[in-house]
Protein backbone atom coordinates (compact mmCIF):
# COMPACT_ATOMS: atom_id res chain seq x y z
CA UNK A 1 0.00 0.00 0.00
CA UNK A 2 0.93 3.54 -0.79
CA UNK A 3 0.03 7.15 -0.16
CA UNK A 4 1.53 10.24 -0.96
CA UNK A 5 0.53 13.76 1.22
CA UNK A 6 1.00 17.06 -0.55
CA UNK A 7 1.38 20.51 1.28
CA UNK A 8 -0.91 22.33 -0.06
CA UNK A 9 -0.40 25.84 1.72
CA UNK A 10 -0.32 27.00 5.87
CA UNK A 11 -1.29 23.64 7.43
CA UNK A 12 -3.40 22.50 4.92
CA UNK A 13 -2.09 18.97 3.38
CA UNK A 14 -3.95 16.67 0.16
CA UNK A 15 -3.69 13.38 0.77
CA UNK A 16 -3.82 10.72 -2.27
CA UNK A 17 -4.41 7.08 -1.65
CA UNK A 18 -3.04 4.09 -4.05
CA UNK A 19 -6.40 3.89 -5.18
CA UNK A 20 -7.01 6.96 -6.01
CA UNK A 21 -8.83 8.97 -3.83
CA UNK A 22 -8.16 12.31 -2.10
CA UNK A 23 -8.44 14.25 1.11
CA UNK A 24 -7.85 16.90 2.54
CA UNK A 25 -6.12 17.29 6.58
CA UNK A 26 -5.47 20.72 8.51
CA UNK A 27 -1.93 20.56 11.11
CA UNK A 28 -4.06 23.21 12.39
CA UNK A 29 -6.03 21.81 14.70
CA UNK A 30 -8.90 21.23 11.92
CA UNK A 31 -9.54 24.67 11.41
CA UNK A 32 -10.61 23.95 7.81
CA UNK A 33 -10.52 19.95 7.33
CA UNK A 34 -9.83 16.82 9.96
CA UNK A 35 -6.69 17.03 11.75
CA UNK A 36 -4.21 13.94 10.88
CA UNK A 37 -5.07 12.64 14.36
CA UNK A 38 -8.47 13.03 13.77
CA UNK A 39 -8.21 10.61 10.67
CA UNK A 40 -6.54 8.26 12.76
CA UNK A 41 -9.27 8.24 14.67
CA UNK A 42 -11.92 8.13 11.73
CA UNK A 43 -10.11 5.51 10.58
CA UNK A 44 -10.02 3.22 13.45
CA UNK A 45 -14.18 4.06 13.58
CA UNK A 46 -14.16 3.12 9.83
CA UNK A 47 -12.45 -0.13 9.67
CA UNK A 48 -14.08 -1.54 13.37
CA UNK A 49 -17.70 -0.49 11.84
CA UNK A 50 -16.83 -2.40 8.92
CA UNK A 51 -16.14 -5.73 10.91
CA UNK A 52 -19.14 -5.24 12.88
CA UNK A 53 -21.52 -5.08 10.10
CA UNK A 54 -19.49 -7.74 8.37
CA UNK A 55 -19.82 -9.52 11.37
CA UNK A 56 -23.34 -9.38 12.27
CA UNK A 57 -24.19 -10.15 8.43
CA UNK A 58 -22.27 -13.20 8.57
CA UNK A 59 -24.33 -14.39 11.73
CA UNK A 60 -27.55 -13.85 10.01
CA UNK A 61 -28.70 -10.70 12.41
CA UNK A 62 -30.78 -8.08 10.59
CA UNK A 63 -28.28 -5.23 10.94
CA UNK A 64 -30.09 -1.77 10.24
CA UNK A 65 -27.37 0.50 11.37
CA UNK A 66 -23.96 1.04 12.99
CA UNK A 67 -22.89 3.87 14.23
CA UNK A 68 -19.56 4.01 15.88
CA UNK A 69 -18.56 6.53 18.55
CA UNK A 70 -15.13 7.04 19.83
CA UNK A 71 -13.81 9.05 22.35
CA UNK A 72 -9.86 9.41 23.38
CA UNK A 73 -7.65 10.66 26.09
CA UNK A 74 -4.36 11.98 24.63
CA UNK A 75 -0.40 13.27 26.10
CA UNK A 76 -0.95 16.83 27.32
CA UNK A 77 2.30 17.13 26.50
CA UNK A 78 4.41 16.69 22.78
CA UNK A 79 4.29 14.29 20.41
CA UNK A 80 0.24 14.69 21.68
CA UNK A 81 -0.16 10.30 20.79
CA UNK A 82 -3.81 8.87 22.14
CA UNK A 83 -2.85 7.02 25.47
CA UNK A 84 -6.30 5.67 25.20
CA UNK A 85 -9.41 5.38 22.53
CA UNK A 86 -12.80 4.14 23.34
CA UNK A 87 -15.13 2.80 20.36
CA UNK A 88 -18.80 2.95 21.30
CA UNK A 89 -20.96 1.22 18.88
CA UNK A 90 -24.69 2.05 18.48
CA UNK A 91 -26.75 -0.79 16.50
CA UNK A 92 -29.84 -1.52 15.56
CA UNK A 93 -31.54 -3.68 13.63
CA UNK A 94 -34.26 -6.57 13.60
CA UNK A 95 -34.24 -9.17 16.43
CA UNK A 96 -30.82 -8.80 17.37
CA UNK A 97 -28.66 -10.77 19.56
CA UNK A 98 -26.95 -9.10 21.98
CA UNK A 99 -24.68 -12.24 22.54
CA UNK A 100 -23.73 -11.84 18.47
CA UNK A 101 -23.19 -8.17 18.86
CA UNK A 102 -20.96 -7.87 21.65
CA UNK A 103 -18.68 -10.91 20.17
CA UNK A 104 -18.57 -9.10 16.93
CA UNK A 105 -17.52 -5.62 18.61
CA UNK A 106 -15.38 -7.54 20.37
CA UNK A 107 -13.37 -9.37 17.81
CA UNK A 108 -13.05 -6.63 15.93
CA UNK A 109 -10.83 -4.81 18.37
CA UNK A 110 -9.00 -7.99 18.61
CA UNK A 111 -9.03 -10.13 15.88
CA UNK A 112 -9.62 -8.43 12.69
CA UNK A 113 -9.59 -4.53 12.60
CA UNK A 114 -6.24 -3.74 11.49
CA UNK A 115 -6.06 0.26 12.21
CA UNK A 116 -7.33 -1.13 16.21
CA UNK A 117 -4.64 -3.50 16.05
CA UNK A 118 -2.03 -1.34 15.21
CA UNK A 119 -3.20 1.61 17.79
CA UNK A 120 -3.47 -0.94 20.30
CA UNK A 121 0.54 -1.76 20.18
CA UNK A 122 0.57 1.46 22.08
CA UNK A 123 -2.50 2.53 22.72
CA UNK A 124 -5.25 1.12 25.51
CA UNK A 125 -7.96 0.28 23.32
CA UNK A 126 -11.63 -0.18 24.66
CA UNK A 127 -15.16 -0.81 23.22
CA UNK A 128 -18.78 -0.72 24.53
CA UNK A 129 -22.00 -1.51 22.80
CA UNK A 130 -25.71 -0.75 22.84
CA UNK A 131 -29.10 -2.19 20.30
CA UNK A 132 -31.02 1.12 19.59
Amino acid sequence: MQAEVKWVEDFKFLGQSQSGHSVVMDGNGGATAPSPMEMVLMAAGGCSSVDVVDGLKSAGQKVASVNAKLTTERRETAPRIFTQVNIHFEVSGEALDPEIVAKVAADSLEKYCSVCLMLGEGVEMTHSWEIV
